[in-house]
């Protein structure tokens, strides 16, 4: 059965019991009952209560199994008791065959320890029963569409367009609330709480495919399906806006890393990738979220970055302008019929070029005549009309006067910024509910119209295409299983390099050398000058003990290098086990320095980082994060997403870096990831870059323990 046919029950039930209703207001079952009965629910409802009494006029069951055998299966069941009781109260739904069921009551896993284990317990007996659960600890369900409001939030939402979902049942309620304050209306509207059953990607599809939502708007703190959500939101996102808060990150994971990819790659970057890579639209406050639900839901998508600002005050369109300039917008290029228009009305002393100032003196006719002239340029894709209070106009005369010309335009999206306070509150309203996003300041419009505008870049955009590489995977099996056999956990670089062969990474040639006589041949091999590095499973940083010496152009440099190196590390790393020196070719002179390597994360799989090499990669954090496997797109994007991009580039007559072949360094490195679970990191640092190409130069693998 389809995913959205199992959840049919739990947004449009035929029938409803509520196990826990009560007769005393302000109990949850009290309230539960009456939002059900208040939203205007058509099917029938059952109240629950040992009590047995009539609950708000209607007749109650002392138990479950008392309702009618006629009125079963029973789709929905909302249960709010103890949480004790919750597992019971299951049992009793399970015989009469109840298809979904929200629980209310709190007590479980939130609370740790006996609650985790009784959460455990309840998720169990719904699995075998067949009953599809949401919950627990939640705020309950809504769907406008069918008059069904399960939840104990005051009031009753607006019907509309926004389908939203929270792990908060805070801000729900607080979503809620600023939704009836702003004339915003939702399709439908749901608390997960705990996700001991449904998360996150089950309401995802079910509102991805339901046609009464527009747009979708959620708060996260986890995503417990990495892989199924990267996969939903990829599909979704071409067809309605995914807007989502995600709270909770921290960089406590990040100091126990191993690599310098790891302690890079903290826990929320996996969040921004996989919101990057699937066309998530990222809030990072709650009043961005709330805004652009508003815009997103009310206002077409614009067609190009070009906008348009009206304004009655100068200053206000100047901050308008920069903002526009620092989110990736445009001032439109007025076309020249359209300044000689406004010059028809507008004072000599206005500003006929966008930003157009209409000045103070400007009247509900001129504002409606200049919005209407600025609205028809083929050039202005956005409108931003900013007003500020006047003594000779109210504002709200001039947004009435505007008003039937806003309403004509249907292609572009119109967003009004009003300046000011008890001033300008009627304006506000009146163009609020009549579906125009407003705004006190100019930045979070601009905000709003930058989201829009790259989000319809982003449904252009095909599909990623995947790519996969030519690897011998038995050899590489075979480097993997004899470093497991042999409980190693970290491969270093003289270890890792068959692994990487295996894959045909360009690789630095390179030979471990046991005596400096080795080294000494194998330099005449490789061609002199050649590097020295210690070889130690035990020293994975070799700069730390100055295990690395460049530049070795003699036999006799080579011998003298390759006693000090290692002497110096079985002096200061006495357990460690030096099997020698690593003679390597060097690098190509003009190569610049980056670092391509990957974590694995626990939601979402490999996470691959790329940026600036070498020793200062941890200090400036000037790196890209994608998870795999990456796409064409993907590495593309990672590589001109950092700030060192233009060194990469070419600066001040340097030639440019072989792309194509750093590129393929990602692909290989995403292919590696997928290949072997049991790789927790792994690093190639530095790879070295240049317009010849790109040879990786050392490498750490980390296994899991």
């Amino acid at each position: 059965m389809q995913l959205q046919g199992y959840l049919l029950p739990l947004f449009n039930p035929k029938n409803i019991v509520i196990v826990g209703a009560s007769s005393t207001p302000g109990k949850i079952g009290n309230t539960v009952l009456s939002n059900i009965i208040n939203a205007g629910f058509q099917g029938k409802i059952y109240p629950v209560n040992p009590a047995g009494n009539s609950i708000l006029g209607m007749q109650s069951f002392r138990k479950v199994k008392d309702i009618p055998a006629s009125e079963r299966p029973v789709d929905l069941a909302v249960i709010a008791v103890q949480a004790t009781s919750v597992a019971q109260a299951l049992q009793d739904l399970a015989e009469v065959s109840t298809k979904c069921a929200i629980i209310i009551s709190s007590g479980f896993k939130e609370v740790g320890g006996a609650g985790a284990q009784l959460e455990a317990e309840v998720k169990s007996i719904a699995e075998k029963a067949g009953i599809t659960l949401l919950g627990p600890n939640c705020l309950g369900l809504i769907n406008t569409r069918s008059g069904l409001n399960t939840s104990f939030a005051p009031g009753n939402p607006r019907v509309g367009n926004i389908g939203f979902f929270s792990q908060s049942g805070a801000l729900c309620i607080a979503m809620l609330d600023w939704a009836n304050n702003e004339n915003i209306g939702f399709s439908s509207f749901v608390s997960l709480g705990n996700k001991a059953s449904l998360d996150e990607c089950d309401i995802l599809t079910y509102m991805a495919n339901d046609p009464d939502t527009k747009v979708i708007v959620g708060y996260l703190e986890s995503i417990e399906r990495g892989q199924h959500f990267l996969r939903q939101a990829q599909l979704t996102t071409r067809q309605k806006p995914i807007i989502l808060l995600r709270a909770g990150s921290t960089a406590a994971g990040a100091r126990a890393a191993s690599s310098h990819t790891g302690a890079l790659a903290g826990p929320d970057m996996a969040y921004e990738a996989a919101f990057k890579q699937t066309g998530v639209i990222r809030a990072r406050r709650m009043e961005e979220l709330f805004h652009l639900a508003q815009a997103f839901a009310s206002q077409p998508l614009p067609q190009g970055p070009g906008v348009g600002i009206v304004t009655n005050a100068g200053g206000p369109g100047i901050l308008a302008a920069d903002a526009c300039e620092k989110a990736g917008l445009s001032l439109s290029k007025l076309l020249s019929e359209t300044t000689n228009k406004l010059k028809d009305f507008l004072p000599s002393f206005a500003a006929f070029f966008n930003p157009v100032d209409m000045a103070g003196a400007a009247d509900g006719t001129t504002t409606a005549q200049t919005v209407e002239t600025v609205l028809g340029d083929q050039r202005v894709q956005s409108l931003l009309i900013m007003l500020a209070p006047t003594a000779l106009t109210p504002v709200e005369n001039l947004a009435a006067a505007m008003l039937p010309v806003l309403q004509k335009n249907k292609t572009k999206p119109v967003f009004c910024c009003l300046m000011g306070g008890t001033h300008v509150d009627a304006a506000y309203k009146l163009l609020n509910d009549a579906g125009y996003p407003c705004y006190r300041f100019p930045e979070p419009a601009v905000e709003a119209i930058s989201a829009m505008y790259k989000y319809s870049q982003w449904r252009q955009n095909p599909l990623p295409v995947e790519i996969g590489y030519r690897r011998d995977l038995n050899k590489a099996q075979k480097v993997i299983k004899e470093a497991k056999d042999a409980h190693i956990i970290e491969l270093v670089e003289f270890q890792a390099q068959e692994l990487f062969k295996a894959y045909e990474m360009p690789l630095l040639k390179a030979k471990l050398a046991r005596t400096s006589e080795e080294a000494v041949q194998i330099a005449k091999q490789f061609g002199q000058p050649v590097a020295l590095k210690i070889a130690s499973p035990q020293i994975s940083h070799k700069t730390d003990i100055n295990g690395v010496v460049l530049g070795l152009e003699s036999p006799a440099a080579i011998r003298n290098a390759f006693t000090e190196i290692t002497s110096r590390a079985r002096r200061l790393r006495r357990e460690a086990y030096v099997a020698g020196c690593l003679v390597q070719a060097m690098a190509p002179k003009g190569s610049r320095e980056v670092i391509v390597g990957f974590k694995r994360t626990e939601r979402f799989g490999p996470l691959v980082v790329f940026g600036l090499g070498g020793i200062h990669v941890e200090v400036f954090k000037d790196i890209a994060c994608r998870l795999a496997p990456l796409s064409l797109e993907d590495v593309h994007s990672m590589i001109r997403e950092i700030r060192a991009f233009p060194i990469l580039a070419g600066t001040r007559g340097e030639k440019s870096i072989n792309f194509n072949a750093l590129e393929d360094i990602l692909l290989i490195m995403s292919q590696l990831a997928q290949d072997f679970p049991e790789i927790q990191e792994a690093e190639c640092n530095p790879v070295l870059v240049s317009e010849q190409g790109a040879v990786v130069a050392d490498i750490r693998v980390i296994l899991s323990k």
